[in-house]
């Protein structure tokens, strides 16, 4: 997994690449650093990022407040912070989550 993952203060920063109006929501792999995710919500008043953020925290086993959107917001391009976990936590449930 290529994934670029950066420690932040208690938790860890990584970039998503969200694919919105999707068939059905799941993470579909890496591409350029960022994790690959299909979302079935259209990015209409931020539906997409909300339906990300809970299939996020759902993967890697966090409550949905542990899981904020840092950057990206309007854009298919999105940083994803999640709190109180370390990087080879974030990165092993990632990898379950990509099998």
């Amino acid at each position: 997994m290529d994934l670029e993952l950066t420690p932040v203060g208690d938790g860890v920063r990584f970039a998503v690449f969200a694919k919105p109006r999707a068939s059905k929501s799941r993470v579909l792999g890496v591409r350029e650093g960022a994790l690959e995710v299909a979302i079935a919500s259209p990015p209409v008043d931020g539906a997409a990022n909300v339906e990300l953020l809970k299939l996020l925290a759902r993967g890697l086993g966090v409550p949905r407040r542990e899981l904020s959107l840092v950057a990206g917001e309007a854009s298919k391009h999105k940083r994803v912070l999640v709190a109180n976990l370390g990087v080879s936590a974030v990165r092993e449930r990632l990898a379950t989550m990509l099998r």
